[in-house]
């Protein structure tokens, strides 16, 4: 996948670090080309630590580049996010997944896809800890920003509850 990303990226590398463009501009272009193509589909990734530790990596190397920063220039990596105005890749999987766990909520009790969400594994399980499942994700994120399943079904409340934790 971060193959995929890098030679997106190396595609869009003119316009993207264009000096003659507003950083806001290669910011909206880099959130609209890039990072909606590294993301798709991740409101049903059951995110582990290392392949946000990928993603978020991936994402300085391309920021550091749109904004003209080398390593040597000791800047941290929240300021130069500031200047292309886009989020950190943390918060942006977290309010993708919430967004998607409250369209999947106010489906009705019989849709196929909130089936999906319930159902439970049978059989024999493998040895060692069993692998982070989506439903846990979300709850974690859920705790994190004290939201309950009753604010999911107001989509309007909902949606702003998630866009208020920048």
């Amino acid at each position: 996948m971060l193959n995929l990303m890098t030679n997106k990226f190396r595609q869009l590398v003119p316009l993207l670090t264009n000096k003659d463009m507003s950083l806001i501009m290669r910011g909206r272009l880099y959130s609209s080309c890039m990072r909606s193509s590294m993301l798709h589909g991740s409101e049903t990734w059951p995110v582990r630590k290392e392949n946000l530790v990928a993603l978020q990596r991936a994402e300085m190397i391309m920021v550091r580049w749109m904004c003209g920063v080398k390593l040597k220039y000791i800047l941290p990596s929240k300021k130069l996010r500031e200047r292309l105005g886009i989020d950190d890749m943390a918060l942006v999987l977290q309010q993708n997944r919430l967004r998607w766990y409250g369209h999947v909520l106010r489906k009705d009790d019989d849709d196929w896809v909130k089936k999906c969400t319930q159902c439970e594994d049978e059989g024999p399980r493998p040895r060692g800890r069993p692998k982070r499942t989506w439903r846990e994700v979300v709850r974690e994120d859920r705790q994190a920003r004290k939201l309950n399943k009753e604010d999911a079904m107001d989509h309007c409340k909902w949606r702003k509850m998630i866009k208020d934790a920048r």
